[in-house]
Parts: C-alpha cells; sequence; structure tokens
C-alpha cells in the first residue's frame, strides 16, 4: 500500500521551491489543500477524488473556489495515476 509520505513525495514534483516562492497566496492555499489530501494515504485519496466527482465538499477544500476544487481534483488523477488500479508500491 502506497503511504502517505510518497504521496506527498510526488506532490512535490509539481512545485519546485523556485516555484512556491512566485506563488499567490491562493495558489498556495491549493498546494496545502493538496498537501492535506494526500498525507490520508491512497485509499483515502481515492475516496476523496471519488467524492470530488461526485461533487461533494472536501472538508481540506472548504476555503476553495469550484475552479480550485477542479484543478485539485485533476492534480489528484494525476498523482494517483502513477498507482494505476492499485495503492501498492511494488518492492524496488
Amino acid at each position: 500500500m502506497a503511504n502517505a509520505t510518497g504521496l506527498t513525495h510526488l506532490t512535490n514534483r509539481f512545485t519546485s521551491s523556485a516555484d512556491q516562492a512566485a506563488q499567490t497566496p491562493r495558489q498556495s492555499s491549493l498546494e496545502a489543500c493538496l498537501e492535506a489530501v494526500c498525507q490520508k494515504g491512497c485509499r483515502a485519496v481515492r475516496r476523496d477524488i471519488a467524492a470530488l466527482e461526485a461533487g461533494a465538499q472536501l472538508p481540506e477544500a472548504a476555503l476553495l473556489t469550484q475552479e480550485e476544487r477542479r484543478v485539485l481534483l485533476h492534480e489528484l488523477k494525476q498523482i494517483m495515476a502513477v498507482y494505476g488500479d492499485s495503492c501498492r508500491v511494488e518492492p524496488s
């Protein structure tokens, strides 16, 4: 099973330190939300993706606009695509 650390590592690939310095407060809020959702772990993220697709509101995304929630959903899907249909990380 993928752990929250693995998901967090993947979120970091979307924002380098230079990118983070240039972010607006709204972008930082979106990144913080993405980080918080990924901290919950693989299976929880999959449940959150399904909830967002169904139009539900995540507690972590309560302060995001509708557009930001759409971006959040897109980013979560990209991150989870790395894992395919499973949350297991295969040993190297």
